[in-house]
Parts: structure tokens; C-alpha cells; sequence
């Protein structure tokens, strides 16, 4: 895919995907990279800046003899999940009229 991926919309797909349940790093690098070409070195600053932000939250989890970090949202990040979702609606909708020509004068 060679359309750059914005920090909104990626901010709002890791929020979108903790929604469903709690991810390690890794894991969370893995499946946002299923949808979006994205370097695992991408993913992990999001990470920190949406922690710092009060949209998630961490806790830890041995696993073989190390720790997992997992990363959870927040109730403020469910709200700032939907104000993204609401944006990219309107968005979407734009950028489709726009590409398919569907432009009533």
C-alpha cells in the first residue's frame, strides 16, 4: 500500500483494536501489520504517546521467564476512540464522493 497511513488513524486503529481485548506489544505490532504495512519500530512510539495521553494503560504478565508488557484502554480512550470514528466517517464519506466523481453541482 503505498497511501501513508496517518497518527490519527493509526492512534485510532490500535484504539479500535484494544476494544476486543488487552495485547502485548508484539502482538499488537502483528495484528495491525495483518491490515496495515506497518514497521514493528512504528508502533511502539504510538504506544508510549497514547499511554502519556491517558488512553491506555499497561500492566505486565510473566511469560517463559520474562515479562509481557500489555497494553489496555482507558475509558478516555474509548472517548477519544470515538471521536476518531466519528471523523473518519465524515472523511471516508468525503474521499469516496471525491474518487468516484459523485459530485452533485
Amino acid at each position: 500500500m503505498a497511501i501513508q497511513v496517518p497518527t490519527e488513524l493509526l492512534d485510532g486503529s490500535v484504539l479500535g483494536l484494544l476494544t476486543t481485548k488487552d495485547y502485548y506489544g508484539y502482538a499488537l505490532t502483528q495484528e495491525v501489520q495483518r491490515f496495515i504495512p506497518i514497521s514493528e519500530s512504528t508502533l511502539y512510539p504510538v504506544l508510549r504517546r497514547l499511554k502519556k495521553n491517558g488512553w491506555l494503560e499497561t500492566y505486565d504478565e510473566p511469560f517463559q521467564g520474562r515479562n509481557r508488557r500489555y497494553y489496555r484502554l482507558t475509558s478516555s480512550g474509548c472517548d477519544r476512540l470515538y471521536k476518531i470514528q466519528t471523523e473518519w466517517q465524515d472523511f471516508s464519506g468525503a474521499i469516496t464522493t471525491l474518487l468516484g466523481g459523485k459530485i452533485d453541482d
